[in-house]
């Protein structure tokens, strides 16, 4: 097979119509670039330049074959271009992966603004329903980054954005409402709004309910935070809710648990030495947790 630098002499010398113009665009000695072509013409089979008394100009192989070299030295020229403004943290693709109650509050505003300077023309979004999946998404190379709780096993690089509280929404009318805080024994034997089996959230707030003796009576399941929030304000129940995931209009009726809980919102770096990838992570750790002002108003 040809080598690109054989191309990029035959290319030379066709465009300087001489062996000694071409050697000295490309900064060769004259056998050295006469080397290339002789192992590019062993390599065909054939003569892609004749020697002129001045010059020399291509054989009708080496017409033949012109378009081609051009074409395979500009893909080259893209590769290496394209690697140096990876390199540099400019363009190339962003494979993330977020907890799907987390994407529009956490992930999007930094997002938006990579987007907007055009850092990142391709970014490959998926999302899970809990930590130990965003770890495995990771794990498994189909992200390079991913955006959630602290799973329970992860042996790779993490970098923390912040710590999301949790907190129950009530129907404005509920025999609970009145309380300033509610404890997990409050809520046993009241109705739940809870979320999926397989989500994150479902299992850590079981075992946060067991460790104070209680148990969470679920009367209905949804996969989204967001929904749920909403559900317990229609009526259907009591909804434990991170703060990122009430987003727009607050809640008439808000209240933090005693005692408080809370988790830490972490950033899983599946390849940390690459430059645009650890800028990403930087930003959402720079920007942190989001804050809704009106919710930390009305908690106090």
């Amino acid at each position: 097979m040809p080598t690109l630098r054989a191309l990029e002499c035959l290319i030379a010398v066709l465009d300087a119509g001489s062996i000694t113009d071409a050697a000295a665009v490309l900064h060769m000695s004259q056998p050295a670039l006469s080397h290339q072509l002789a192992a590019l013409e062993r390599e065909i089979g054939a003569p892609v330049v004749e020697r002129l008394p001045r010059g020399v100009r291509a054989t009708g192989i080496g017409r033949v074959i012109e378009a081609d070299a051009r074409a395979a030295l500009a893909a080259a020229d893209r590769v290496v271009g394209g690697g140096r403004a990876a390199a540099r943290g400019e363009g190339g693709q962003l494979r993330l992966a977020c907890a799907e109650s987390l994407t529009a509050s956490l992930l999007a505003p930094v997002l938006r603004t990579w987007l907007r300077h055009k850092r990142a023309p391709e970014v490959i979004l998926t999302e899970a329903a809990s930590a130990d999946d965003l770890a495995h998404i990771v794990e498994s190379g189909r992200a390079d980054l991913a955006f959630g709780p602290r799973p329970d096993r992860w042996a790779g690089q993490v970098a923390l954005i912040g710590t999301e509280e949790i907190v129950a929404v009530l129907p404005a009318d509920h025999v609970l409402s009145q309380r300033k805080q509610l404890s997990f024994g409050d809520l046993r034997d009241q109705p739940v709004v809870h979320y999926h089996r397989d989500h994150g959230l479902a299992g850590w707030l079981d075992a946060e309910a067991a460790r104070h003796d209680s148990t969470l009576d679920a009367v209905m399941r949804t996969r989204n935070a967001t929904t749920a929030a909403q559900l317990a304000v229609a009526g259907l129940g009591i909804a434990l809710v991170p703060t990122t995931a009430i987003t727009g209009a607050v809640p008439s009726v808000v209240k933090r648990l005693r005692p408080s809980l809370s988790r830490d919102l972490v950033c899983l770096i599946g390849t940390p030495s690459d430059a645009a990838i650890s800028r990403f992570a930087a930003d959402m750790v720079a920007r942190g947790v989001p804050v809704n002002a009106t919710l930390a108003a009305r908690l106090g």
